[in-house]
């Protein structure tokens, strides 16, 4: 008798191996099929039915552009082996149904796709309005559903952008389900931030679902965020003699939207002396020439901002050169190069007014004094709290873990690499 093609048969006869070692490297092939198997296991448990496909979706890291892709500017990022891995069915209920490990089951009715007030800020309103932005671009869920069991290995506050993570991971699973996936990775990644936009209720841009989605090191220009110009690079850190880090800085997570909206509202005010919402619009020699103005009106913090997203979009291009040119030590001296500009310029790395808690500040600190001028660190994504960047050379790597864990508390430090694959089907 003839054994059943079943996602677990197929997986343990390695068949879907070349994809596992793709996405977690040859060293991570044995856990990633027993995660495999696990997920498999309590999908079925679950909804009492054998999965039929398996999907990925990997967090990302920023490594240039900081706070630029708002003002329709230019970023470097890059996803990472860190990933939120689903089991799917689809299903006859009309529903998405969706079990993440540890969490309560959420059910969404596809036939309801308006936003809904009390969803804001939740799971349910990033699975809603992915499936609603897909039904607007065509696809037909004519009483279709979809059963989806998941778990993540992205850490929540780690600043490795989960919530990107899950909105690619919906949008790549709908797409392949039941749209033949016509929609291209850039597209699913729009379709993520419209979800976290207009759904969740968060004016996120466009960097962290374009990095998840597409998948390895991405130069991605806003300048139309319609429609971005993004371009693969070529990136083995490894062969470069260096491990990427993300250092949790271990700062009280409180309510920091403030913060952040104060960047975006201040910058607006820059563009507003000039008529224009962007400061890609206004022509830096235009902001330069009318500084006192600027200055007067939107005030000396708000200008001091737009000078490190000018510089920021200089250094972001420039980083990708590097790349490009296999220049790896001028690529560090620009990521040494916008952590200094984050710090000085954009103030992003302390919160107004903190004179106890600089947990932030305190991080690169200690990770400047560890490398002892080798490698760099910069301050990562958001700021304010959150999570530092390090680049360390490989023979620094363990003493550096230990170190910075024995300062900031166990786990804090991550070592990740780059996943040269975005949302993915895996078989």
């Amino acid at each position: 008798m003839m054994e059943p093609n079943t996602l677990e048969t197929r997986l343990s006869r390695g068949e879907l191996d070349a994809t596992l070692k793709t996405l977690y490297g040859a060293g991570g092939m044995k856990s990633a099929r027993e995660r495999c198997t696990q997920v498999l296991e309590r999908f079925r448990q679950t909804f009492d039915c054998p999965a039929e496909a398996l999907f990925s979706a990997p967090g990302r890291t920023e490594l240039g552009g900081n706070h630029t892709d708002h003002q329709h500017g230019r970023v470097l990022a890059a996803a990472v082996d860190l990933d939120i891995l689903a089991a799917a069915a689809p299903n006859q209920s009309g529903m998405i149904r969706v079990q993440s490990q540890g969490y309560p089951l959420i059910v969404v009715d596809l036939k309801e796709r308006d936003p809904r007030p009390e969803e804001r800020n939740t799971s349910a309103a990033l699975i809603r309005g992915v499936a609603a932005r897909l039904a607007e671009l065509g696809c037909s869920f004519a009483g279709a559903g979809v059963d989806v069991y998941m778990t993540s290995s992205v850490p929540g506050g780690s600043g490795l952008s989960s919530s990107a993570a899950f909105e690619v991971l919906m949008g790549t699973l709908l797409n392949d389900l039941f749209f033949g996936g016509r929609c291209t990775p850039v597209e699913l990644a729009q379709i993520g931030q419209y979800a976290e936009n207009v759904y969740f209720g968060k004016p996120c841009g466009l960097m962290d679902q374009t990095a998840s989605s597409v998948g390895g090191v991405v130069a991605i220009d806003f300048a139309d965020p319609a429609a971005p110009v993004v371009e693969q690079i070529n990136l083995d850190l490894e062969a470069n003699g260096y491990a990427l880090c993300i250092l949790d800085s271990g700062a009280d997570h409180a309510d920091l939207t403030a913060e952040y909206a104060a960047i975006t509202e201040e910058l607006r005010a820059v563009c507003g002396c000039f008529g224009k919402n962007v400061l890609r619009e206004v022509p830096e020699e235009a902001f330069l020439a009318a500084l006192p103005q600027v200055r007067a009106k939107a005030g000396d913090r708000a200008a001091l901002r737009a000078m490190h997203v000018y510089a920021e979009n200089r250094r972001a291009k420039a980083q990708a050169d590097a790349l490009r040119q296999g220049d790896f030590d001028g690529f560090l001296a620009l990521v040494r190069a916008s952590g200094a500009s984050s710090a000085m310029f954009l103030q992003n790395v302390i919160p107004t007014g903190q004179t106890t808690h600089q947990e932030l500040m305190v991080t690169i600190a200690l990770c400047q004094a560890l490398l002892g001028g080798r490698g760099a660190v910069r301050v990562h994504g958001g700021g304010f709290g959150g999570t530092a960047q390090a680049f360390v050379p490989l023979d620094l790597v363990e003493q550096f873990r230990q170190e910075t864990e024995a300062a900031l508390g166990k786990g804090a430090c991550h070592v990740v690499t780059i996943r040269p694959a975005g949302g993915i089907r895996i078989g």
